[in-house]
């Protein structure tokens, strides 16, 4: 990493430092087929490359012997400052309590041997270059790993925020139905408008607190996650989208009675099951609430799989009869966060759209004004041999 901490993920030159002139041409007629080469006669003149060029280099190959300043000091001040560059010191054999010196301060990644053999040093530059690109890519990995934290959480802190307003209601409304108890029995009877009220209320707040507990424990599973080195798990496209109709929190029975399950063959999954499961929750959310005051409103979530180009396709379905999307806003809905409702975040889209493409899937919506919505999640099979590698 540079001083800021950051790895350049696009550098590829090699920078070589020797106060020989000679040396440093044969090194770039040698390799600047392959590799790009910058060349500096001194350590001060290789400091001020660094400077200008430090999102470019990647390799640093330094003679040991020069004037004024040598190359142990060079690459001191290269692991101080410029900590993503790769380093190689040139050294002859009379110079050997030098190299190792450097190996146990860590400033070397090889020692290159003098004269160099240019097949040898052809290897080690490859080997050099591997080895930045492997940090490169793990920093990517981590940023991604850490962008899709931020979007969890913030998505989790919302998506709570309804439930617990439910169980909250429902608990002040049952405490205003509280009568004295009776002095004598030392019981008391709840009072209902209608019979099975507070039964129901029970149930809501019983469901809504088991939703809370889902979403927590989808966080919790997602920071695991973000480790390195977590074991790919699987999960049935159909367990997914059947759970929904024990565990979503319906606000009213007749939601439950809107939706309707269609398995026409089921397929496994990667990933963490309530990660994926908290994607079905927010598509059905969005549908019931456009649904919501609507004669014969009805959603159906679906499982299949089809062909495409000769390459089979796995789908979960969510279709809708609702009023639909206008078309300007349908070609936004995944990109940025677009609000369709009174208190949401518009973020809700965006994270199932980062969940579906972490597992190697994508997310499509297909919508007409007053011809209701398609989101579809599609994905591709996998097999075990490479699971790890579609999570990843």
């Amino acid at each position: 990493m540079d001083m800021t901490g950051r790895i350049p993920t696009e550098a590829r030159a090699i920078l070589v430092v020797d106060d020989e002139p000679m040396a440093c041409k044969w090194f770039a007629r040698s390799f600047s087929r392959e590799f790009t080469v910058l060349m500096a006669g001194s350590v001060d003149q290789a400091l001020d490359v660094l400077r200008e060029h430090s999102d470019e280099i990647a390799v640093l190959v330094t003679d040991f012997r020069m004037p004024q300043r040598n190359g142990l000091e060079l690459l001191g001040a290269v692991q101080q400052n410029h900590r993503h560059v790769v380093r190689l010191l040139l050294s002859a054999f009379a110079d050997k309590d030098v190299t190792i010196a450097a190996v146990n301060k860590g400033l070397v990644f090889r020692i290159l041997e003098k004269p160099l053999d240019e097949e040898a040093t052809r290897a080690a530059l490859r080997a050099a270059l591997a080895f930045y690109q492997q940090r490169a890519h793990r920093q990517i990995m981590n940023e991604g790993r850490a962008a899709a934290m931020r979007e969890t959480l913030g998505f989790l802190a919302h998506e709570l925020n309804t439930p617990l307003a439910i169980v909250r209601g429902h608990i002040e409304a049952l405490k205003r139905r509280l009568p004295t108890v009776d002095a004598g029995t030392g019981s008391l009877t709840l009072k209902e408008d209608r019979p099975g009220q507070v039964a129901a209320q029970l149930d809501a707040v019983e469901r809504n607190a088991l939703h809370c507990n889902s979403l927590v424990s989808t966080f919790v599973e997602s920071a695991r996650d973000a480790y390195p080195d977590a074991r790919p798990q699987t999960v049935a496209a159909s367990s997914l989208v059947r759970a929904l109709l024990d565990e979503y929190p319906f606000e009213h029975e007749d939601e439950r009675a809107q939706l309707s399950i269609h398995v026409e063959q089921d397929f496994l999954l990667p990933g963490r099951r309530d990660l994926l499961y908290l994607v079905l929750c927010t598509l059905t959310k969005n549908a019931l609430q456009v649904l919501r005051g609507k004669p014969g409103g009805k959603l159906v979530a679906a499982v299949g799989t089809d062909m495409v180009r000769g390459r089979p396709r796995q789908w979960i379905k969510f279709e809708d009869n609702g009023p639909g999307i206008e078309p300007k806003l349908l070609a936004r809905l995944t990109k940025v966060p677009v609000k369709t409702r009174s208190g949401g975040t518009g973020m809700g889209l965006l994270f199932c759209r980062r969940v579906v493409q972490s597992i190697g899937g994508t997310l499509d919506i297909a919508s007409e004004p007053q011809r209701g919505t398609v989101v579809t999640l599609y994905f591709y099979p996998f097999t075990e041999a490479n699971l790890e590698e579609a999570i990843a």
